[in-house]
């Protein structure tokens, strides 16, 4: 084999080679650039494009926020963290509510809320309590594709802390049904309890019958700020129950937030109504 041959052999494997540094290269930058983006990515890019929150809407907002944050006071009596105003809650009106030692750390703390006032049974669950080890225990508590739900995977520790609150609490909620049948049924929680009652909703949904509840209408959550806890299909199935709340900052081009078109009064009738009839339907 004469010289340009051998040359041409060997000058190939050593342009293949010269390559791979480059290559290597390439690939790194854009892993950084990723990484990079995932910092600098937040809640408000998915749902930059939504709808603003009407007033009827968002009216509930402060004060199911209010009734989470009461979550975290030992004795609502003698609040310690109470802000300004205070919670706007019955001390009294507080069913029933399991700490941390009742559950053992299987859920966050969460409470039952009879709000007479609004015509709605409350289950509250606060938040990450960043001291609690077993709070971080349901969070990370996720192996991709190891739980299913309803034709989609959820997030197996809180999946698994929304069947135990059903559990526990559904005979009590019967009763609370039972006794007031004009009220809503409403899951209200803030990151990791928002990711329970998420979760808990839909489990409520597929088993309301075991709650003496025939319409899906009468089930309320408020997410506020969700750890992720379902895919998108799931996410849009139960999109008429579960309400995701994130806050951002935006002005009213007039400035003026006007009362909404039907009060509020007038809204609980209709509710009351249109269950009384579903009720007689059913009877029937």
């Amino acid at each position: 084999m004469d010289r340009i041959s051998w040359s041409i052999i060997l000058r190939e494997p050593l342009s293949i080679a010269c390559c791979c540094p480059i290559i290597e290269c390439v690939y790194c930058l854009a892993c950084a650039r990723w990484v990079w983006k995932k910092c600098l990515y937040t809640a408000g890019q998915e749902s930059g494009h939504w709808g603003l929150a009407t007033v009827e809407e968002f009216e509930p907002i402060p004060r199911l926020c209010l009734l989470i944050l009461a979550v975290y006071e030992d004795d609502l009596h003698n609040p310690l963290w109470a802000p300004p105003g205070g919670y706007g809650i019955d001390p009294d009106w507080v069913f029933l509510r399991r700490n941390d030692q009742e559950t053992q750390g299987r859920t966050p703390p969460y409470f039952v809320y009879l709000d007479h006032d609004n015509a709605d049974i409350v289950l509250a669950v606060r938040g990450l309590n960043l001291a609690k080890e077993s709070d971080y225990a349901v969070l990370l508590d996720n192996k991709l594709g190891q739980t299913k739900f309803d034709g989609g995977y959820v997030h197996n520790g809180l999946s698994k802390a929304a069947k135990w609150v059903f559990d526990a609490e559904c005979e009590v909620l019967r009763e609370l049904v039972k006794k007031h049948p004009s009220y809503t049924l409403t899951f209200a929680g803030h990151y990791l309890g928002a990711g329970l009652v998420a979760l808990l909703a839909m489990v409520v949904v597929q088993n309301r019958s075991k709650l003496g509840i025939t319409d899906k209408n009468w089930i309320i959550c408020y997410a506020i700020a969700p750890a992720r806890c379902m895919p998108l299909n799931l996410a849009v199935r139960y999109a008429d129950v579960i309400n995701t709340i994130v806050l951002q900052l935006m002005l009213e081009k007039d400035g003026i937030m006007r009362v909404p078109a039907k009060q509020k009064m007038a809204r609980q009738e209709s509710l009351a109504r249109e269950h009384s009839e579903e009720h007689k339907a059913g009877s029937s």
